[in-house]
């Protein structure tokens, strides 16, 4: 073998390598952004989040003072 055909051996190997990594890579890219925009869509808007919480802490409030009142009546 001469020079020239070991340097294009080596040099298809180191391509074939990176092409290989390269695909794996965008593959990886794909699958996170589906991923990522399946979390999106799966979240609730903050504004939304805090006006739930607090009408869950006024019924919270509603049981407890009935709770008391029926202890206080006793």
């Amino acid at each position: 073998m001469d020079t020239q055909t070991i340097i294009d051996v080596i040099g298809g190997a180191a391509l074939a390598i990176i092409g290989w990594l390269a695909r794996e890579l965008w593959g990886a890219v794909k699958e996170l952004r589906k991923d990522l925009h399946a979390l999106e869509v799966n979240t609730v808007p903050r504004a939304e989040f805090v006006e739930n919480i607090r009408h869950i802490e006024d019924i919270c409030r509603q049981i407890f003072d009935k709770i008391d009142t029926l202890r206080s009546e006793r």
